[in-house]
Parts: structure tokens; sequence; C-alpha cells
């Protein structure tokens, strides 16, 4: 726990030493950053690392289908009020990746760490943390990730017994009956735009009601719980009943929702919300996310969307028609192999813009834009879909290893 600066053991030395020099040679062989080699050398040398490294921060966890990097940066941003953060701002989000960013913060008195969904309940054994935020679950990933429920169900008997207070979003049911598991629990109102992974009740099987933003089961009575923060218009509202204005750089309703739940972590910190949401201003973009880049001449919006959840919540920040879309799918190991949710995403919101379709599996794309009756054209490379588009900013909406290609080449 934190106030624990009991130093590293030798052999815990030797771990970070030979992690940090693997993940030199990884970026100087132009393979990326190296913190997953990095953390997987240092683990493989020390299994206890993780914990070790954790034993003198207050650790908050981030975990989520959609926010996670995001809501990450701006609580990381939030604590930097109170003290020194390290955090694996770069999204390295399993075990490995977060062993190797803690080995880089000696110094720091917080650990703000985003965890992959399978990978929460292990983690959070390991670094005892302070606090856990559950924003949201929402298919993904349907070859590597369990179902939703079932996921669920990993975070609920993961989190049972947890000394952390758990931040949880009270409008998804999946989250609020994992969290419900746990001895203290803030309900932050977030809202929940994707709503197809919760129809029946997780914990009966029932069929949920729906009155207006409110749920419950009509079956087994579970039902949405009483938040004591919310997400109003453009105000976070505290447990005090005072609200707060966001003001962000990053653009969207979901944005927004991230910054409630972060203003949420950063009280369980200490941090007042008036301090917390100024201090998340500075944030113009998370690990390329929203950036707009200047390239072939044409200016280029950088959007990542990697599940249905995601596609919805990024048709709502697009400039309306005529901007021109690029939309780029990969199907590699990092995206998932399996691309059946296209189905599940509403394209017809695409209407009236002129449509380019690249990327690895731009074929399924096709087939799925023909079905939805959308005028489209497929193109090879990023550089021909630029050089076909008409004139005005584009928006360019990419899957993960999709967006990273898109970085690549644009030199972002």
């Amino acid at each position: 726990m934190a106030g624990n600066t009991e130093p590293l053991s030798p052999r815990a030395k030797l771990a970070v030493t030979a992690g940090k020099a693997a993940a030199a040679v990884s970026r100087a062989a132009g393979r990326g950053s190296g913190s997953v080699i990095g953390g997987k050398v240092a683990l493989r040398l020390d299994p206890d690392l993780l914990a070790r490294l954790a034993q003198h921060l207050d650790v908050v966890l981030v975990s989520a289908t959609n926010g996670k990097t995001t809501t990450t940066r701006l609580i990381a941003e939030a604590l930097r009020a109170a003290g020194p953060v390290v955090s694996n701002a770069l999204g390295a989000n399993m075990p490995a990746g977060i062993t190797s960013a803690l080995a880089g913060g000696s110094d720091a008195k917080f650990g703000v760490i985003e965890v992959d969904e399978k990978y929460l309940a292990g983690v959070a054994r390991d670094v005892t943390p302070k606090c856990i935020a559950l924003l949201n679950l929402s298919r993904d990933q349907l070859d590597r990730a369990a179902e939703t429920r079932m996921l669920a169900e990993k975070w609920r008997e993961g989190l049972s017994g947890s000394k952390a207070v758990i931040v949880a979003n009270a409008d998804d049911p999946l989250v609020v009956w994992a969290a419900s598991s746990s001895q203290q629990v803030v309900w932050v109102a977030a809202g929940q735009a994707w709503k197809d992974d919760a129809w029946s009740c997780p914990s009966c099987g029932g069929v949920m009601q729906r009155p207006g933003d409110d749920w419950f089961c009509g079956q087994c009575g579970f039902r949405r719980p009483t938040p004591t923060w919310a997400l109003t218009g453009d105000h976070v509202l505290d447990p005090h009943g005072s609200a707060w204005p966001i003001h962000l750089q990053l653009p969207g309703r979901a944005n927004k929702a991230n910054a409630t739940s972060s203003a949420a972590v950063a009280a369980v910190f200490g941090v007042p919300p008036q301090v917390a949401l100024e201090r998340m201003y500075q944030v113009q973009a998370v690990a390329g996310r929203y950036d707009v880049v200047s390239f072939l001449g044409r200016d280029l919006r950088l959007l990542l969307a990697k599940n249905p959840a995601g596609w919805l919540e990024t048709f709502s920040l697009i400039d309306p028609p005529p901007t021109p879309v690029v939309l780029s799918v990969n199907a590699r190991g990092a995206d998932g192999t399996d691309t059946s949710w296209l189905w599940d995403v509403d394209y017809t919101q695409l209407a009236g813009h002129p449509i380019f379709v690249i990327g690895d599996r731009k074929l399924d794309m096709a087939v799925r834009l023909e079905v939805a009756g959308l005028d489209f054209r497929v193109c090879e490379t990023l550089d021909e879909a630029v050089q076909s588009a008409p004139p005005g900013r584009i928006e360019i909406i990419a899957n993960y290893t999709a967006f990273q290609d898109v970085r690549r080449r644009v030199g972002n």
C-alpha cells in the first residue's frame, strides 16, 4: 500500500533493468515502444514484480470496453494536482505493459492504470488499488473476449470483498451488477448510448425495462442505483449538489461522461471537482485520437472506433455531410479476427457523406455498406482515399491496428 517505501529486492531491480534493456532493443529495431516485451521479460525474472512496483503507490485502475485510455489520461491529469503520477498512458493495458509503465515511475505518488477487461481481477489482486473505475461493458473482439455477461461475472467475482472504492456507471446494468458485490461503490450517472448488450437482466435473465433514463428488471427487481455524481449537459453534478462546468478540448458526449467519472475518481483522492476539471482541459488528444493532422495538403481528423458502441459515439462527433469520411478496418490479433460486429453498426448514419474504404478488411466493410444502401469507393491506400476525396476536412475512422497504420502513414 501507499506509504510502504520498502526498497526493491536485488531480483526485482535486475528484472526492471532487464525489462528496460529489452524495451530499448525493441524500440531500436523499430518494433514500437517496447513496453510489452520489456514487461514480459521483467515478469519472467520476477513474477511478483507488479505487486512490488505498486506497493508505494495510491493506485486507481480503469477498466471498460470503451473510453479506458481517455479516462485514464483525464484521471492522471486531475491527480497531478496532488502529486506525481505514473500511468500506462499509451494504452499497453495487460500485465506486461502495466509492469513496464510502473517500472518507470519510482518517484510517483499515484499510479493511474488502464486495465484490459479480462485482466482486471488479477491486476487488482496484485496492486491493491485504492479506487477502481468501471465505465461500461459492450460486445468487443468476439473471438478473444468473453461474452459481456461472462465478463461482468468475472468482474463481480474478482471484486467481491475488495477494499477499493469502486466508481461505477449507474446507467450500465452490466457494470452495476458487477460492482454490486463490492463494499464501497460510488455511482455515477454517465449515460449509456449503446444499449444492445443490456436488454436482459444480468442477475436473473429477465427482460430489462427502460423507461426514460431509468432501468429495472421486471422479474427480480434488480434496478438502477441512485447516483451521487451525474453528467447534466455540460456540467458535473457532485454529491453536494454543486454543478461544475466541463471545459474539454476533446469532443463529444462520451468524453464529458469520461470527465464525470474522472472527477468522481479524483474526489476519492482528495482532489476537488473544480481543480480536477480545470486540469482535464489540458488534454488535447489521447494517443493520437482526435488529432487533426495535415497530409497531402488536406486536414485529417483521426478517430478511433473499435466496436459497435465506439462507432455509435464516433458518428455523433463527425462534421455533417458533405464532409468526406474514410473508414479503415483491420482484423489482426489486437483487433480481434472476427469482423461480424460490423453488422451491429448502423452505418446508415453516414448517408450523405462521401465514403472511402481502406484497410485489410475493406471488402468486409464494402459488403456491409452495400447492404446499408450507401455510396462508397474502395481504395487500396490512405493516399488514394485522401486524393480522391472532395474538398473539406476529412474524417478518418479506424479500428485499433488500422488506426496505428494511419498514424504511421501521416507521421503522427
